[in-house]
């Protein structure tokens, strides 16, 4: 296997290099150089990679107006994603699933990326207070209107999922061809039902996540120190390594070091080699900050681990294991709302 080795995705017969570029680290959150950004994406292109995943969202716009930059003279040899769902500019109108936010939203992002269309346009995530329906009628629209080539979604559940086939198949729209979800050697939820419902429906399923935000990089070790991370600030408790909550995920990625280090494996070689290794995952999203990171990880797509080393794996981490609900993507409204499962006497 190598970056040269196309993958299709799902049943649209696109045919997708194994790592998408994921551009969540360029501008103000991340890599704030737009020139270093520019950099690491040709670099990214260069080496084979044919998918760039942005969204509105990251960095409130900015990073999809570097990918534009990044792509002129290079648009029709990428298959561009960017998404659209969270509030950009702080207006708490501009946001969500509905149709008019929605043809906003597009023409936004087609201008800052500087293009007539995008190939894939996602949910970001899904929001309950919106009909499906309206959603996927908004998106079959800008489908034939040229705008969008394909659309999918991010981060739904199972349920969410089937509902979304069944709006379009129901009123004969066109319907979504994908799904983007975290998944990790850590984070192992979608394996239960997700992966299955894409193989049942012909999607394409780009994974993200697979070094578990930092966990699997190699500086999660028992005995060590904290790590340093941004995202730490961003989300606390989430990576304190001294918390319980935590506990069976450093004990699970110190034992994936230690296996990575007697299969002679950087342990970011392995947990992108177990992500390219599920045959539902079209693609991993990986998202280099710097070109240091971004070589690190070119190589894995050259990894191919034995049944013996995915066999050890499932012994450290059971399929379907999830250690914290937060590292899923979303806590659903029916585990975060309490008004949803309680009654309450007047």
């Amino acid at each position: 296997m190598s970056l040269t080795d196309l993958r299709l995705f799902g049943r649209t017969g696109l045919k997708v290099s194994p790592f998408t570029l994921g551009t969540l680290n360029f501008g103000v959150r991340g890599n704030s150089s737009h020139e270093d950004s520019v950099r690491i994406i040709h670099r990214a292109l260069d080496a084979g990679i044919n998918v760039v995943d942005t969204a509105d969202v990251y960095s409130a716009g900015e990073s999809e107006e570097i990918v534009g930059k990044a792509l002129a003279g290079r648009r029709d040899d990428v298959i561009l994603a960017s998404k659209f769902h969270g509030i950009v500019d702080g207006n708490p109108v501009h946001q969500g699933n509905s149709r008019w936010w929605i043809t906003r939203a597009v023409e936004d992002s087609l201008r800052r990326l500087n293009t007539d269309h995008l190939d894939l346009y996602q949910v970001h995530r899904p929001e309950a207070q919106t009909d499906i329906d309206e959603t996927v009628g908004a998106l079959d629209d800008l489908v034939h209107q040229g705008k969008i080539r394909y659309y999918g979604t991010s981060v739904f559940s199972p349920g969410e999922l089937i509902e979304a086939q069944w709006s379009a198949e129901k009123r004969k729209l066109e319907r979504p061809v994908s799904e983007q979800v975290p998944y990790s050697i850590l984070i192992r939820g979608i394996e239960r039902e997700t992966l299955p419902i894409a193989r049942a429906h012909g999607l394409g399923v780009l994974t993200y996540g697979p070094l578990a935000a930092g966990w699997l990089s190699g500086n999660y070790r028992l005995g060590a120190e904290q790590p340093v991370s941004q995202r730490a600030d961003l989300i606390p408790g989430r990576f304190d390594v001294d918390s319980p909550h935590n506990e069976g995920k450093l004990r699970a990625a110190d034992a994936l070091a230690v296996l990575a280090e007697e299969s002679g494996l950087s342990l970011i070689h392995l947990a992108l080699g177990f992500v390219l290794s599920h045959p539902d995952v079209s693609s991993a999203i990986i998202g280099p900050r710097t070109i240091e990171h971004l070589d690190s990880q070119l190589g894995a797509a050259d990894v191919e681990l034995s049944s013996d080393i995915l066999d050890r794996i499932d012994d450290i981490v059971p399929p379907g294991t999830v250690f914290n609900e937060r590292d899923t993507g979303i806590i659903g409204d029916a585990i975060a709302n309490p008004a949803l499962r309680r009654t309450v006497s007047a």
